[in-house]
C-alpha cells in the first residue's frame, strides 16, 4: 500500500520549474495560435499540446503519431455519422465501439483509439448549429494544432533527465 506521506513529498526543484515554463509556453502557444486561426472552439489546442507533451521527442512522436490517426478517424466517423444519426445514444455506442475495432485491426495503439473516441464524442455529443463535418474539421485542425506546438517544444526545449540517485 502506497505511503500517503510519499504523495506529498515536495518536488518543486529546478527541473519541476523548467517543465512548469515549457508547459505554459506550450499552453499558450498553442491558444494564441489558435485564437489567430479564429478556430471556434481554439481551447482543444493546448488541452492537446498538454496532453502530448512528453519527457522525449522520439516518446512523443510515437503517441502523438497515433493521437493524430485517431483524430482523423474520430473527425470522419463523427462528420459521417451525425448527419444520419444526430447524437443517439445507440449510434453514438455502436460507433465507439466500431472505432476500437478499426483501430485493431489497422494495428493501431489505444491512444488512437483514445483519440478517436474523443473526437467522435465531441463532434456527435455537443449540439452545435454548424454540419457535423465542419465541427469534425474544426476538431481536427484545433486537436492537429496541439500535437504540433507540443511536439515542437519538445523537440526545441526537451525535458532534461536527471541521472539517477
Amino acid at each position: 500500500m502506497p505511503q500517503p506521506r510519499r504523495w506529498f513529498t515536495p518536488r518543486l526543484n529546478e527541473d519541476w520549474l523548467a517543465q512548469c515554463a515549457r508547459t505554459t509556453i506550450t499552453a499558450l502557444v498553442s491558444l494564441i495560435i489558435g485564437r489567430v486561426l479564429r478556430l471556434p472552439e481554439a481551447y482543444w489546442a493546448p488541452l492537446t499540446a498538454i496532453v502530448v507533451m512528453q519527457s522525449t521527442l522520439g516518446a512523443a512522436l510515437t503517441v502523438s503519431g497515433q493521437r493524430f490517426v485517431g483524430t482523423v478517424l474520430g473527425a470522419a466517423a463523427g462528420a459521417l455519422i451525425t448527419p444520419y444519426f444526430g447524437s443517439n445514444i445507440y449510434a453514438y455506442g455502436v460507433s465507439i465501439f466500431v472505432l476500437g475495432l478499426i483501430c485493431a485491426v489497422l494495428g493501431m495503439g489505444k491512444s488512437s483509439y483514445r483519440f478517436a473516441g474523443i473526437t467522435l464524442s465531441i463532434v456527435m455529443l455537443v449540439a452545435r448549429t454548424e454540419p457535423a463535418w465542419i465541427v469534425a474539421l474544426h476538431r481536427f485542425i484545433e486537436v492537429s494544432l496541439g500535437i504540433a506546438v507540443g511536439l515542437a517544444v519538445t523537440a526545441v526545449w526537451p525535458q532534461r533527465e536527471r541521472a539517477a540517485a
